[in-house]
């Protein structure tokens, strides 16, 4: 079996491996920095919530093909908007010469090195790197995205959203002249018509186009009544894209499925290179153009399975899984240089890794700690490139560390950290130490994973409140990664857990699938088992045990309540609570029939109102507040104001908090991230328990 790939249920608890991150210790990777660093030398306080405006994360790191530099998108907060902010910088690979580029995001390097295509403004730009002129590539009415550039360098590839006019049965009235009437009615026919964070979507589908990098007409590749929103890529001849997409007849609700196809740049044919039930995605071609390397896996209808890197030739043939030996889901693989194998990334344990596997399998972990794009909470997040000679390069982070740029090599161990962009603000902080904690479920046995952050100022010999905070999915991960909203809580004064139960991914196929008809299950026995694991290290006080967690978690929150009265006050943040009206409402409404629940909810109700947590309100008695975006379009607000009516009804002390303007993703502006916390932090000091003097 490749090296650390052996899968977590058939390891045995390891509370002895313990990675601590000590408050303090900001920067523990090697650093490279080009500034002198008198932050220390300043008083030390605790993460506070206006420290969310200073913080800045590295993503999307680009190397050169030479392995000399890496641009990345730099992400800051602008106080004055309340957004965050994005522009261009580039670095040395030894750190050297850090500046800034230009406005703009989705760097990429041509394949001499001496251009960058970019986009900034809903246009593709060139910047030629000796010079540092720039040039406007397109002038399109749609936003492009997927840029690639042909391994000639004389065109680029991207996707671009073809607008169609939307069905009518009527035309609307004409008004009088200078009348303000209603905007007319809009049709909606489609299968998918809205998506969280965007509202309702543009009638259109997603194309693929090439356009001359000394200007020109973009030409458009594919056609259709399909969506290809996937970058292509080409093959080293230039005259083919290959691409992943859905172009069968009902593809719409063949949701869970696409294919892999190849378009002739001259001809503009299209043929299909797979052809079975899945997602083949992420296709890369070999230096040679002889094959194919691709991720997916044949669709049985579960929870969760696990995506494997597999390899074909390039007319489809000979398809053959490469990772098999790897319980672990893989992405973004990239063909080495002289086509020995593949570069890729995956998520084991809750810590984000580079790997280079063989085509024969035989995997090397190059790098950890990817990741950073996640500031709120610790999810993963990360990416990185690779240079001609194997240098990559990629974003890191820790408990302590937002997203830096780090550099590596294959064959290497580990990577470099050469940026500092939160050097001069963390310096100053002492942040919650994090360290890591195993334990067995209570209800099988099981191996659960979780970390456990402290106060600044801990005392092992005091007793602390403690959160159990939740996270979302529950197909995803926490890990070892910088968290604002950790942080803010164990500023406050909190333990807090956050833990990777049963369904998580990264510990294997087994255990990411074992909700498959059992949501919410036996993870409610996992996390409150992680309770129970801290409170025995003898610092937690008993009394005042409280709970958050958002989606996923804001749903397991509202189950938890309904099944122990231990917790003295729970915040539910963005939850489901009826998946009979989620599942008929929401934006991605028919992801979850026969994966999630048996059946149709009008054919086979039973199930969903079984685990939803609406069917426990009657037993619950702990004060619940809710906390929802207006605009969440994934757990409509709706979700939120039934389990309110309902505790409301029976006496419960609970409340909603509307945050105006956000959607699911609630950290989008910094104000509201810190005003959730602030909120959630508030709700549990109202029933916090003061020890009496003694």
């Amino acid at each position: 079996m490749p090296q650390n790939t052996m899968p977590t249920s058939n390891r045995s608890l390891r509370h002895a491996r313990s990675r601590s991150f000590t408050a303090g210790a900001h920067f523990a990777a090697p650093l490279l920095v080009t500034l002198a660093t008198p932050f220390a030398a300043h008083p030390q306080s605790s993460f506070e919530p206006m420290d969310v405006f200073q913080l800045e994360y590295a993503a999307d790191p680009q190397i050169s093909p030479d392995g000399s530099q890496v641009v990345y998108v730099r992400t800051s907060m602008d106080i004055m908007k309340d957004r965050k902010r994005s522009e261009l910088w580039i670095v040395g690979a030894n750190g050297s010469d850090h500046r800034r580029l230009a406005a703009g995001s989705s760097p990429r390097w041509s394949p001499d090195g001496t251009r960058l295509a970019y986009t900034t403004a809903g246009q593709i730009h060139l910047r030629w790197m000796d010079t540092g002129e720039t040039a406007t590539l397109t002038q399109v009415t749609e936003s492009p995205s997927g840029l690639r550039w042909s391994p000639d360098g004389r065109h680029i590839a991207f996707n671009m959203l073809v607008p169609y006019s939307p069905p009518s049965l009527a035309a609307p009235p004409r008004p009088p002249e200078g009348a303000e009437w209603a905007a007319p009615p809009i049709m909606e026919d489609r299968f998918k018509s809205r998506q969280d964070g965007v509202g309702y979507l543009d009638f259109g589908h997603n194309h693929i186009f090439v356009v001359p990098v000394e200007g020109g007409t973009p030409l458009q590749v594919t056609s259709g009544d399909f969506q290809h929103s996937s970058a292509a890529v080409w093959t080293p001849d230039g005259n083919h894209l290959v691409f992943s997409s859905n172009r069968d007849e009902g593809w719409e609700r063949d949701y869970r499925n696409s294919e892999l196809y190849i378009a002739s740049i001259l001809t503009g044919d299209i043929r299909a290179l797979t052809q079975r039930p899945g997602p083949d995605h992420s296709p890369t071609v070999s230096p040679d153009g002889r094959r194919v390397a691709f991720v997916g896996y044949e669709d049985r209808t579960r929870t969760y399975q696990v995506s494997r890197l597999q390899v074909m030739n390039i007319d489809g043939s000979g398809a053959r899984v490469v990772t098999g030996g790897l319980d672990r889901s893989v992405s973004n693989p990239v063909w080495a240089a002289d086509g020995s194998g593949i570069f890729f990334q995956y998520d084991d344990e809750g810590n984000s890794k580079v790997a280079f596997t063989t085509l024969d399998g035989d995997v090397t972990v190059l790098a950890g700690d990817l990741g950073g794009t996640s500031y709120g909470r610790p999810y993963g997040g990360g990416s990185f490139s690779v240079a001609n000679d194997g240098t990559f390069a990629l974003n890191q982070t820790r408990p302590d560390m937002p997203g830096e740029v780090a550099v590596g090599r294959s064959g290497g161990v580990g990577a470099r950290t050469i940026t500092a962009l939160n050097e001069d603000l963390l310096a100053g902080k002492t942040l919650g130490a994090v360290e890591e904690i195993w334990w067995e479920s209570s209800f099988d046995g099981r191996p659960v994973h979780g970390w456990i952050a402290k106060p600044p100022d801990f005392d092992p010999n005091r007793r602390y409140p403690l959160i159990l905070e939740i996270h979302g999915g529950p197909i995803s991960n926490y890990g070892d990664r910088f968290s604002a909203e950790i942080q803010l809580m164990a500023a406050a004064g909190y333990v807090v857990l956050y833990a990777n139960p049963r369904g998580s991914t990264s510990y294997g196929e087994e255990f990411g699938d074992l909700l498959y008809h059992n949501y919410p299950g036996e993870d409610y026995d996992d996390l409150v088992s992680g309770v129970d694991a801290v409170i025995e290290r003898g610092y937690v006080d008993e009394n005042n045990l409280f709970v958050t967690g958002g989606s996923a978690g804001g749903i397991m929150t509202a189950w938890i309540v309904g099944k122990t009265g231990r917790f003295r006050a729970a915040v539910s943040q963005k939850p489901v609570v009826n998946w009979i009206s989620k599942t008929l409402t929401a934006d991605n409404w028919y992801g979850y029939y026969f994966s999630r629940y048996e059946g149709l909810p009008w054919e086979n109700p039973e199930p969903y109102w079984r685990f939803s947590p609406i069917s426990l309100a009657g037993n619950v008695t702990t004060p619940t507040l809710f906390i929802t975006g207006e605009e969440d379009l994934r757990t409509p607000l709706s979700e939120s104001y039934q389990m309110f009516h309902a505790l409301k009804m029976r006496g419960i002390d609970t409340a909603v908090i509307r945050l105006p303007g956000a959607s699911h993703d609630m950290s989008r502006r910094p104000s509201q991230l810190m005003a959730k916390v602030a909120n959630i932090v508030a709700w549990f000091e109202k029933y916090r328990v003061v020890p009496a003097a003694s």
